[in-house]
């Protein structure tokens, strides 16, 4: 399998290399601007795999596909919020946010090897692209969610909600009277419905929201404990690789 990597910062591309040389995956090619790219990718044989930065130093990388036609599969590494990237999802197979977690990242190297796609052409709606990075806060978000008790029906508003969490292929709620909720989705697609700048999503089983922190403590391994009002469930951990984008979002 032969992966490049598209990606404006050195040191990044460098530390994105050195987490897949942990998964056995050799990386051939560090590219660093839309320039670069299409100069590479018109003289060389296209890759099986590229994990590909949105923003480059020269522009957007999208207008590498507006010069080239690349048949590779796709994994965004971006800063962006998930929603925008479902709006083009391409033949991408997954997208990593940064910082990028070792977890997420041997994830997405599984689903592309099990998938081994077959190389065709993209087809890109670039005016779209440009318009969800241009204007990447212009949604409504999810402000209440229903969910089934018994035979009856309850509405839940998103100001109700301490945590999501998952447990046991569950999505649920956790409000702060302390009461659990099953929800008919996935942690994935509430990262597309909630406001990131009222939730954030610590780790694989949590959502929380920035008014239900309580306190934050220092962890082992350089990680975040987070104490929430009444969830006392289990630990609610910021991963390491996590945290510094989680203090950004702290503010």
């Amino acid at each position: 399998m032969t992966t490049i990597i598209i990606e404006d910062e050195k040191p990044a591309a460098r530390l994105l290399q050195r987490k897949l040389e942990k998964l056995n995956i050799e990386v051939s090619v560090l590219l660093h601007s839309v320039e670069e790219s299409i100069e590479w990718f018109s003289k060389n044989e296209h890759p099986d795999l590229i994990f590909l930065d949105i923003q480059l130093s020269d522009g957007l990388s999208f207008e590498i596909f507006e010069k080239v036609e690349i048949k590779s599969a796709i994994i965004f590494t971006t800063a962006y919020d998930e929603y925008a990237l479902r709006a083009f999802k391409l033949n991408s197979i997954d997208y990593l946010l940064k910082p990028i977690d070792e977890e997420d990242l041997e994830v997405a190297v599984d689903k592309f090897q099990a998938r081994i796609p077959k190389k065709e052409s993209l087809k890109i709606d670039f005016e779209e692209i440009k318009k969800m990075l241009s204007n990447p806060f212009d949604k409504n978000y999810k402000k209440r969610f229903t969910v089934k008790i018994g035979q009856h029906l309850k509405v839940i508003s998103t100001d109700e909600v301490e945590c999501f969490f998952s447990e046991n292929k569950g999505t649920y709620i956790h409000t702060f009277d302390n009461r659990n909720y099953l929800v008919e989705c996935t942690l994935e697609i509430l990262e597309q419905e909630l406001d990131p700048k009222e939730f954030y999503r610590i780790s694989r089983k949590f959502i929380i929201p920035l008014k239900a922190i309580k306190e934050i403590v220092l962890y082992s391994n350089s990680r975040l404990k987070v104490i929430l009002p009444s969830y006392g469930e289990d630990e609610v951990i910021v991963s390491r690789e996590k945290v510094p984008h989680f203090k950004e979002w702290l503010g």
